[in-house]
């Protein structure tokens, strides 16, 4: 079968420094129909000039202000031409053979929406950082297989929960059906938001052997930050509201109480007050 087209789309945000690799991973792979679009949320570090002068066969979407994640990645979807979208941080570099095992793991099924391939610790490679997403009792969405070694990983496909934004390869029919990112969540669990919208509309994800990817955690974000901690307590609740269905709210409901009491909890012993804010932003946002 003939692959269809692919469009391969990057949100970035002051990350040139790992644009000319992540970009020439991609480059090697894809074929003469496929495209890749970057969209530039807004950088200072002089992304988008870059891009216009030094990588002319890439599709550039500059935006006036960083829609996050979410919003970027949604910007350069509307944009896009494929009817495959991979999807890849700017700060990823794709191994050879990637976009070709995430290819052969979806088309075995049309009603498999989102391939995951492997993301790896950049600087301990020989470890998974994430194969897709897990969803827990407790309502926290985790990475699949973090801290596998990469030789134990499964050596075929397989069903998982959904699949991360860091690597994946969707079917366009997949966000005609069920909608885009959420826009609001800006950053920080958007993927395991779309991965519940898909699984209610009756789409599978699988795991890709052969899809990997070295990533560098954290590059926008900061790891441990007090923007990252406040965004992932808000959209954790917004998560749990919006898409669990009443019956797995109720059964999870201790669980998850016990989770958010804990991290509350464990912000204020450390002084870390986002954690408890991010929370609270949700919580005022219900009816």
């Amino acid at each position: 079968m003939t692959r269809p087209s692919i469009s391969a789309i990057i949100p970035t945000w002051n990350a040139l420094r790992f644009l000319p690799a992540c970009l020439s991973a991609l480059r090697a792979q894809l074929q003469p129909h496929d495209e890749i679009v970057l969209v530039d949320n807004a950088s200072r570090d002089g992304a988008g000039t870059w891009a216009r002068r030094h990588a002319p066969d890439v599709r550039l979407l500059s935006l006036p202000e960083n829609l996050g994640f979410a919003g970027g990645t949604n910007a350069g979807i509307a944009a896009a031409h494929g009817e495959l979208l991979l999807l890849i941080n700017d700060d990823a570099l794709a191994e050879p053979g990637c976009v070709d095992a995430l290819w052969a793991a979806l088309e075995a099924n049309p009603r498999v929406g989102a391939a995951a391939g492997a993301l790896v610790f950049s600087r301990r490679p020989e470890l998974a950082a994430s194969a897709g997403i897990v969803f827990q009792g407790d309502g926290v969405a985790t990475d699949l297989y973090l801290g596998t070694p990469v030789a134990q990983l499964p050596n075929v496909p397989h069903e998982i929960f959904g699949a991360s934004g860091g690597l994946a390869l969707l079917r366009r029919a997949l966000l005609d059906d069920v909608g885009p990112f959420a826009a609001d969540f800006f950053s920080y669990l958007e993927d395991a938001d779309l991965a519940w919208r898909a699984r209610l509309r009756g789409w599978g994800a699988v795991f890709a052997p052969g899809a990997r990817a070295r990533h560098v955690y954290s590059a926008s974000g900061g790891q441990g930050s007090p923007f990252k901690q406040r965004l992932l307590g808000r959209n954790r609740l917004r998560l749990l509201v919006r898409c669990l269905p009443g019956p797995i709210l109720r059964d999870c409901l201790p669980a998850i109480l016990r989770y958010d009491t804990l991290a509350i909890g464990y912000g204020l012993l450390r002084r870390q007050p986002m954690i408890a804010a991010g929370r609270i932003e949700a919580l005022a946002e219900l009816p």
